[in-house]
């Protein structure tokens, strides 16, 4: 169910004008506006889910989607040499939206350990 006062929730609803660059029926990519790396994208659920931990046994087959979303925009973007993948669960590890997404990041080197 959507939440009024979530960002991304208003981005999926386009009440929010956002870069689209990859949607399906389940989720919805869009170009971060605060870009920590050359290609920086948001693979966002359609569905409101706050974070990782809210996830269900119900909710296996759309996290499974979001990753293979974020190896296919990853592949389109010419991301060859390599890719991050993250997603922060809860403010202390950096959560902003709490609406979860995958982070996409690459188009340089980026070192071990992160943050």
């Amino acid at each position: 169910m959507p939440e009024e006062d979530c960002l991304f929730c208003r981005i999926v609803a386009q009440e929010i004008p956002a870069e689209v660059v990859h949607q399906d029926e389940r989720a919805l990519v869009i170009r971060d506006l605060n870009p920590q790396a050359p290609t920086h994208l948001l693979v966002i659920p359609r569905e409101h889910l706050e974070s990782l931990d809210d996830a269900s046994q119900t909710d296996e087959a759309l996290l499974g989607h979001l990753l293979r979303v974020a190896a296919r925009v990853a592949n389109a973007a010419g991301l060859e040499s390599g890719y991050r993948t993250v997603i922060n669960n809860g403010a202390g590890a950096g959560q902003s939206v709490f609406h979860l997404h995958v982070h996409v990041l690459g188009g340089r080197e980026l070192n071990w350990p992160p943050g």
